[in-house]
């Protein structure tokens, strides 16, 4: 039986048997989540949480993607206009949130591309299922922004200090990574997400749908032993700077990948680099809905500033240039620069967006 929480042909729901299917409908998009679809995802799970048919929730996404991210272009848009989305944002970090702390199963089946927005509506729940398909990145320093949607809440706790190479660098990982990292609970052939779909509808025992799945030999690390302790060599340090000089001894010293790693963090905006490298530091000791209070902050600063703008410019709008990022270089960075993203919020409304510190239940 379909159910109307909103977001119509963008998020389809369904209640069937003993699950409550999401669906994200955007394939020609890549399934980027639009503000419309964050409320009514949030409205169903609400609604799910309280039935007591309802034993699980999994989400899906149509296409080659289960969610690429967030809708950047909207956002670019509405800033360039003099009205920056600040209440997209809160609104998805209550989503992210709500998911980390949903009191019932909640199944995300990681078929395709998972990216940004993607990962927040994903990684914060009790199940997540990749593929052969999955394609996995944090991509948000590659368009002059940071990992949010909950990204200081899983990063810094993957092991060998994977999820700060993953922040930092934005590159992308297959199944083996995100199931050795613990970014994914399960991999399974996609040919059998439909076969455990329908074990879920028809008993709603996700134990011991999932406890079937055990003896399933989980595919192996895409990235090598060598470059894992490459990245935890020079990802513990505890600056920046310090991981920048580890990984420049390693390039002098013949590594390749130390070499590779590096250009990858030259083409990157400063600013956001030292945001999001104190960002992972801070996440580690903080608990998820301080994290996205803490994120929230730093959102608010990033739409008033230069970079995300130029990022997305290039990346996605004009394409093909070189961003120029404002500052340009690392040494034009001073430690009050930094600390002025990760500062209290003046007071806003009681909702906490646009301008205030996030509200969360």
């Amino acid at each position: 039986m379909e159910v109307d929480f909103g977001g119509q042909g963008e998020i389809a729901f369904e209640r069937r048997g003993y699950a409550g299917l999401v669906r994200l409908t955007r394939p020609a998009s890549l399934n980027a989540l639009t503000h419309g679809m964050i409320k009514a995802l949030r409205r169903a799970l609400i609604a799910w949480e309280a039935d007591p048919q309802v034993a699980c929730v999994i989400v899906e996404g149509e296409g080659r993607a289960f969610c690429a991210g967030g809708d950047v272009v909207a956002a670019f848009n509405a800033g360039r206009n003099g009205s920056p989305p600040y209440e997209f944002f809160s609104d998805e970090y209550r989503l992210n949130a709500h998911i980390d702390r949903y009191s019932k199963p909640y199944i995300a089946f990681l078929d395709g591309i998972v990216m940004g927005g993607g990962a927040g509506i994903s990684v914060h729940g009790s199940h997540r299922v990749v593929t052969e398909n999955t394609l996995f990145a944090m991509p948000e320093v590659g368009i002059g922004f940071f990992p949010d949607v909950g990204g200081s809440a899983f990063l810094p706790h993957l092991p060998g200090h994977f999820g700060a190479y993953l922040a930092l660098t934005g590159n992308r990982i297959r199944q083996g990574d995100c199931l050795g990292s613990g970014i994914a609970t399960h991999a399974i052939p996609a040919a059998e997400i439909q076969r455990i779909r329908s074990r879920l509808v028809d008993t709603g025992d996700v134990e011991a749908t999932f406890a079937n799945m055990a003896d399933m030999p989980g595919p192996d690390f895409e990235t090598g032993a060598q470059t894992r302790e490459l990245i935890a060599q020079s990802f513990c340090e505890l600056t920046l700077e310090a991981c920048i000089a580890a990984l420049s001894k390693k390039a002098q010293a013949g590594s390749e990948t130390a070499q590779d790693i590096l250009a990858i963090l030259e083409s990157r905006s400063p600013t956001s680099l030292h945001v999001t490298f104190r960002q992972i530091a801070e996440g580690r000791a903080l608990k998820m809905d301080d994290c996205m209070r803490m994120e929230y902050r730093i959102l608010n600063r990033m739409l008033e500033g230069h970079d995300f703008y130029e990022g997305v410019r290039v990346a996605l709008i004009d394409k093909g240039s070189t961003p120029q990022w404002k500052p340009a270089r690392h040494e034009e960075i001073a430690p009050g620069d930094i600390d002025a993203y990760f500062a209290p919020l003046p007071q806003g409304n009681p909702q906490g967006d646009p301008k205030g510190e996030l509200t969360l239940p």
